[in-house]
């Protein structure tokens, strides 16, 4: 028998991006409807880390030396965050109240070698978070998908194709949802089509280490020096002519690509380039990439979510880029862009809790559909539930009642 339509599940989803600003916490219910997953969002929080355990993320980062004393001090630090902000969602955005913690972790290294992923670390360990909670654990969630042939990336596919297909039915057209972190990712759903969805390139990731080269904060907040400034098309040239950005999806790329002596080598014998120019060219080259994309794919709505929605420059940027297309935030249809990726790691864990694959292979790259993560027991047994039998197809995001 499988579960019974009307007895949800209650998990809170965790999942550090890859900018290491902090953590993304949400809390959602999730019950079946036969085969469609039925999300209610009960809240989102983002509890940053302690400065000097993101300083030490930041410096274990490639192409910094790391050794195991330090990827253990880091593991167990992450972990402890983790587990911190698992007690605050149950607390705060569940009423004390929740029945799993998924985790995605914080990803440090995904090790991609002639065009394949040969493996992926998440630090975080997940026995900190069931310590402290008492819940059980679904963690490690990529590892499957890259030992079943996948790129464990993007993840975010599994959300978005259950939730826009139907409105990719009811349109008739193409649609892309896009987030952007500190690398850019789109899902394409089409009718009747395979799901694509790969990594088009770096949205927050250079603009970020450009703009703290140049000012000494996180980011370009508001993207006020990219609007001071114009493109400088030798530099763009430049940058559009790395491989990857024409290699053939299904792809995955990170920060271990995209770096500050990425930036250097294409910044190499140019003229010199004024602030306001470097980060108005590296806000042109995230549009141009994932508007190319979208146009490959016949895409005529967006639905962003992400940091990178709430740098106007950036997305202004995008709308000149590809202004054939209606551009939306997941806010506009009714789920909360911050708490995106937290929401993705929540309906991860479910899946995986109720016995249904977590991946889309024709996005991941995957051989076929995997269950996903490794399950830590919380105070007691791990009892699961019946696994729901049959696919789901859909998911359909509700309102929290009251």
């Amino acid at each position: 028998m499988g579960m019974s339509a009307d007895h949800g599940y209650r998990v809170i989803g965790l999942i550090s991006g890859t900018s290491i600003d902090g953590i993304d916490v949400a809390a959602a219910d999730l019950h079946a409807e036969g085969g469609t997953v039925v999300l209610t969002p009960l809240g989102e929080l983002d509890v940053p880390y302690p400065e000097p355990l993101r300083e030490g993320l930041l410096a274990a980062l490639p192409p910094n030396p790391c050794g195991a004393g330090e990827l253990t001090r880091l593991d167990t630090g992450v972990g402890q965050a983790f587990a911190d902000a698992a007690q605050r969602g149950v607390a705060e955005l569940a009423d004390g109240r929740a029945d799993l913690v998924a985790s995605l972790g914080q990803t440090v290294f995904h090790w991609v070698e002639g065009g394949r992923v040969r493996g992926t670390l998440q630090l975080g360990q997940p026995a900190w978070i069931a310590e402290r909670t008492g819940l059980p654990v679904c963690a490690d969630l990529r590892a499957r998908d890259v030992a079943a042939g996948g790129h464990g990336a993007p993840l975010a596919s599994t959300l978005d194709h259950l939730w826009l297909r139907g409105l990719a039915e009811d349109t008739g057209r193409p649609v892309a949802a896009l987030n952007l972190g500190g690398i850019a990712n789109i899902t394409v759903v089409a009718e009747g089509e395979p799901v694509t969805a790969y990594d088009t390139g770096p949205a927050n990731a250079l603009l970020d280490l450009a703009a703290h080269r140049v000012t000494g904060e996180r980011s370009d907040v508001d993207g006020r020096l990219a609007r001071s400034g114009s493109v400088r098309a030798d530099l763009l040239g430049r940058l559009l002519a790395d491989p990857y950005f024409a290699a053939a999806p299904p792809k995955s790329t990170g920060k271990e690509h995209f770096t500050a002596g990425y930036l250097d080598a294409a910044l190499a014998g140019l003229d010199p380039v004024e602030p306001g120019d470097l980060l108005a060219t590296l806000t042109e080259l995230t549009a141009v990439t994932v508007a190319g994309a979208c146009r490959r794919h016949g895409v005529t709505t967006v639905i962003a979510s992400g940091g990178g929605v709430r740098n106007p420059a950036l997305m202004a940027a995008l709308a000149r880029a590809l202004p054939s297309a209606v551009w939306k935030t997941s806010d506009d249809v009714g789920l909360p862009g911050d708490g995106k990726e937290a929401y993705l790691t929540a309906l991860l864990g479910w899946l995986t809790w109720c016995g249904v694959p977590g991946t889309v292979p024709s996005a991941t790259g995957a051989r076929g559909p995997r269950l996903l993560g490794a399950l830590v027991p919380g105070a007691g047994p791990l009892i699961l539930p019946a696994p729901l039998g049959g696919a789901v197809t859909r998911l359909r995001v509700a309102e929290k009642a009251g």
